[in-house]
């Protein structure tokens, strides 16, 4: 009697024992299958992430070991253009100079044609060295850099073909100018190892049939951001051009309701022949992009001061540059508080170019790159070189049709087919209906 119960809870405790033995080791084999379940998966996404990442730099190490024998030749044409200029240009540095220390040279140094002509054959010497180097990089098929050398030389030609508007009016310099930029674009978008790699894994993914993870990249808002994390937005041809496109839309459509609310006048501002463009706020933003996207991150009053500087310059240099190529006066901020450079900036529109800088890079610029990522890729590189184009031939047309303007209003003589035809087209009426913002007079240019 005495042992029942004791027998009774061992027996008790020896199956309580037995079901807790038995439901142990059946936990941990659950949990170590689904450990290696997990285990499996992360392994297999990896490895699947691992073989599209080396396939599409596969692709891309492909590519760039196959330069086209069109890049080829045009690296041999500037290596000869470049080597022809460095020796053509020096040597008229130092007749110049020796000229002028003989007396058979009389300048006046404070003379702006004297200092633009001054300008105008450094950035020679800059461009034919530049040439020099590209053309070697493009013959030893070193494309990382060639690409990179590209955007430089393309902000070299744009400053010669600039100085050569305003000291030679519209004429074969700028022409030239032009058709570099043109080539420098396309060899652009043909070097550059991100827009190489992009395109390669495109390709990868469209073979492999994998939209779920392009959906997932593109969902994710990667594509076009810096893959070294430095800055925020990648800055290929593709991104700097609708950035461009959109600064230049988005900023008159600011400006023109400014001038409404604060003038109650509606008034025309676009700065372009054709269409809603502002060439100013496009190429603002895009300056202000490129010299702070590594400071994205960075302290706000830190992004609004040096978005303030480098926007007031930018204003100040574009004023200037009207002023001297077509004798346009297109905004005087004389009255404002804080005038800088003749009026050409003021303190009061730094402060704006301060705001608008912080509020782009924190707030607009996010958005607007997942905006460009809406574009399908099947018609992302078809719908910008159409828009490029066009947009090169609104921005030629217009400079052309300053330079009529100027001449008309200077009364130099307008019997060339072109300048018949913009006479015909955009005379002084259109002009100054177009630009209603602007004031011109021959003697405010630079032109001798």
């Amino acid at each position: 009697m005495g042992t029942a119960p004791d027998t009774e809870d061992q027996t008790g405790s020896f199956a309580t024992g037995d079901t807790e033995t038995t439901a142990k080791p059946s936990t941990s084999a659950l949990g170590k299958a689904a450990s290696s379940a997990a285990d499996a998966v992360v392994h297999s996404a990896v490895r699947a992430a691992v073989g599209v990442t080396d396939a599409s730099r596969n692709l891309a190490d492909h590519a760039a070991r196959n330069l086209t024998v069109i890049g080829r030749v045009y690296g041999v044409l500037v290596l000869l253009v470049g080597l022809v200029g460095v020796p053509y240009v020096g040597y008229s540095i130092v007749n110049g100079i020796h000229e002028f220390f003989i007396g058979r040279l009389r300048v006046d140094p404070l003379d702006l044609t004297f200092l633009l002509t001054c300008a105008q054959t450094l950035v020679a010497f800059v461009n034919a060295v530049s040439l020099i180097v590209f053309g070697v990089m493009l013959l030893r098929d070193m494309r990382k850099h060639a690409a990179r050398w590209s955007y430089g030389l393309m902000a070299v030609t744009v400053a010669q073909g600039m100085l050569s508007l305003a000291l030679q009016g519209l004429g074969p310099g700028v022409g030239l100018s032009v058709i570099q930029i043109a080539i420098l674009v396309a060899l652009a978008i043909a070097l550059d190892p991100a827009l190489i790699g992009e395109r390669a894994v495109q390709r990868k993914l469209k073979r492999m049939d994998e939209h779920d993870e392009y959906i997932e990249a593109k969902g994710a808002g990667m594509l076009g951001r810096d893959p070294s994390g430095k800055g925020y937005v990648e800055l290929n041809v593709f991104n700097v051009f609708w950035l461009f496109v959109i600064g230049c839309v988005g900023g008159l459509i600011v400006e023109e309701i400014y001038h409404l609310i604060f003038f109650n006048e509606w008034q025309d501002r676009a700065g372009l022949i054709w269409g809603p463009f502002s060439p100013i706020y496009g190429f603002g933003v895009v300056v202000l992009t490129m010299c702070l996207n590594r400071l994205w991150h960075a302290n706000a009053i830190l992004v609004f001061f040096a978005s303030a500087i480098i926007g007031g310059c930018f204003e100040a240099f574009v004023a200037w540059f009207m002023q001297v190529a077509f004798g346009i006066i297109a905004w005087n901020y004389s009255n404002d508080w804080l005038p800088l450079f003749g009026g050409k900036t003021s303190g009061k529109y730094m402060v704006f170019w301060g705001l608008a800088g912080l509020i782009w890079l924190r707030e607009l610029l996010p958005r607007i790159l997942k905006f460009i990522n809406l574009i399908p890729w099947k018609w992302r590189y078809a719908l910008t070189a159409v828009a490029l184009v066009l947009m090169l031939i609104d921005i030629v047309v217009t400079l052309m049709a300053f330079d009529c303007w100027y001449g008309r209003i200077a009364g130099l003589p307008q019997t060339s087919p072109v300048a018949r035809f913009f006479g015909e087209h955009f005379g002084n009426a259109v002009m100054q209906q177009r630009f209603q913002t602007m004031s011109i007079n021959p003697k405010w240019s630079g032109r001798g």
